[in-house]
């Protein structure tokens, strides 16, 4: 497989994430299939921030170790990555900052004060020169420029770049594919468009590390996308407004990570107990508390599943790519309404900011899940105790009832009670709900099977380390089993996917092993766990050494 992994780093501020996300598109202009991992430390300004781009021939969604290219904007970009370069790594790196290093230098501080261009523009220098050294043509750079960058800063912007690009020298050459290109979006982005594809009225958020781009690209596109997009004062406004506006028939969303979740799960529970419902999408990111808040994790898996008090169904899904991110947002609104109880997209940092090639053919159809209204005939109970659990809807103002919604034990029409044969009723109609979901989802793929088919040794992991897990196992010839779904869990097609398995091995980015224990649960065993969890996703090569240390 043809790839190439470049490497740009500098400070914060330094517009390094733009950067490597023009990188990325660069790559897909020439039909490379592109990832691109974004670090950088909880700072305003300063630091180092760094992004890895590797595009390949085929899909992926992982780095590797080392670089072919590295853009470094100052010294400590050199210092920090000495092991990532090889000896025949491609360095371009501005002169002005970098004191020390082999490569090719542009002396980026003469550029912009000869072309009176402001800082913010020494990116599209080093851009310039990647472009050069890489043999990719100017006239990809200049319409890449034309779509990434604002029209009013567009002609300094190509100014920089073309002295940049004619201080390099050229290297290499990248051949383009010759394959169409697609979008290079975020995990944020994705799931925006599938919450909007599935029918979303309003995004409710407060701004948290690794969800606040999904807040601020809807907040963006709003008048493009029919959307509304409101900003409250913390968490705890966030869910209830939610909660307020579903009430109000209004398809309302909210994003979050693990500390503001905290603070909306008592709003979880009124969801719960009032049957409203709401979609949260909840990006990980270390913890406890606030952690290291600009990183990734996978540790929330049995908060997620457990958080509220008392007993109410919820829908858990975990997608592991974009193109699960937009079709299982799409269904998560779909089925929060239809079934009116809280629905959870679980990701990470990751997969959220991670930037990743779209193709939204491969998404899947999205079936159409409507919720059930009140036929406007019968006299109206919220609650109505139905066969399948699901009472049927209706919304203020309701011309012939009045339309409750209680957070105290209620009968049908919602009226509080604490007779115990009518609270104990509302709980068998609550369960009945849960098993029309269960069932329901039966006709879903709950869990995705990849690698070699057939093998006796399985890796079973989630979310986002699907991309370097599958990669990892084309080495040592295993399978690959990841849930989707996993509240309710697909017992059923579990079971089927682990015939012919009599080796386990859990790849997790958390310290104790959430789906190993998950699956204990469910009746299923792991042989053995190799888990992370300093903030970092795994890379394919570091995930290939810790499997032959296991498998050998």
């Amino acid at each position: 497989m043809r790839e190439c992994s470049v490497m740009i780093g500098g400070k914060a501020g330094e517009g390094i994430n733009t950067a490597g996300l023009t990188i990325a598109s660069l790559f897909n202009h020439l039909g490379y299939r592109v990832y691109m991992y974004f670090d950088y430390p909880s700072l305003i300004r300063g630091g180092h921030n760094f992004a890895v781009i590797r595009a390949a021939e085929e899909k992926i969604g992982a780095t590797r170790d080392t670089f072919d290219i590295l853009l470094a904007l100052d010294q400590n970009c050199i210092d920090r990555h000495t092991e990532a370069i090889r000896d025949d790594t491609i360095v371009v790196y501005d002169s002005y900052q970098v004191v020390n290093a082999t490569g090719h230098p542009i002396d980026v501080d003469r550029i912009l004060k000869e072309e009176n261009a402001p800082q913010i523009t020494k990116n599209s220098a080093i851009i310039g020169g990647f472009c050069k050294a890489a043999g990719i043509a100017w006239e990809i750079l200049t319409d890449v420029f034309k779509t990434t960058v604002p029209e009013k800063y567009l002609d300094v912007n190509l100014r920089v770049a073309r002295r940049g690009y004619d201080a390099a020298p050229e290297v290499i050459r990248i051949e383009p594919l010759g394959r169409p290109t697609l979008p290079v979006l975020t995990g944020n982005q994705a799931a925006g468009l599938g919450l909007v594809r599935g029918g979303l009225d309003t995004l409710v958020a407060y701004p948290m590390t690794p969800t606040s781009n999904l807040l601020h690209f809807l907040a963006e596109h709003a008048d493009d996308l029919s959307v509304k997009v409101i900003h409250p004062e913390n968490e705890i406004g966030v869910m209830l407004m939610a909660l307020g506006l579903a009430y109000a028939g209004n398809k309302t969303a909210v994003c979050t990570s693990g500390g503001g979740f905290c603070l909306m799960t008592e709003g979880l529970s009124l969801a719960g107990m009032s049957e409203t419902p709401v979609t949260i999408v909840l990006g990980q990111r270390p913890g406890p508390s606030t952690g290291v808040p600009t990183y990734t994790s996978q540790a929330d898996l049995h908060f997620v599943l457990n958080a509220g008090q008392g007993e109410f169904p919820r829908f858990v899904v975990v997608p592991g790519d974009l193109e699960e991110m937009y079709y299982w947002s799409a269904v998560a609104l779909g089925l929060a309404w239809k079934y009116q109880i809280p629905s959870i997209i679980l990701t990470d940092k990751t997969l959220a900011e991670g930037g990743y090639t779209f193709d939204i053919d491969a998404s899947g159809a999205i079936p159409e899940l409507p919720p059930v209204f009140a036929d406007g005939v019968k006299p109206y109970r919220r609650y109505a105790a139905t066969e399948d659990g699901i009472s049927p809807l209706a919304f203020p103002p309701e011309s012939t009832a009045p339309v409750k919604a209680n957070s105290y034990a209620h009968d049908e029409a919602g009226f509080t009670t604490e007779k115990a044969e009518l609270v104990a009723g509302m709980q068998e109609k609550v369960l009945r709900k849960a098993e029309s979901l269960h069932r329901e989802l039966e006709t879903f793929r709950g869990v995705e099977v990849a690698g070699v088919a057939g093998a006796g040794i399985a890796l079973v992991c989630w979310g986002s380390e699907k991309a370097a897990c599958i990669e990892a196992a084309a080495r040592f010839g295993v399978k690959v089993v990841r849930p989707l779904i996993f509240a309710p869990f697909p017992v059923r097609q579990w079971r089927e996917a682990m015939l012919g398995v009599h080796r386990v091995i859990a790849v997790e980015n958390n310290a104790t092993g959430q789906l190993a224990r998950l699956l204990r649960q469910n009746g299923f065993w792991v042989d053995e766990l190799v888990l992370k969890y300093d903030g970092r996703p795994f890379s394919v090569d570091e995930l290939e050494r810790r499997l032959a240390e296991v498998i050998g």
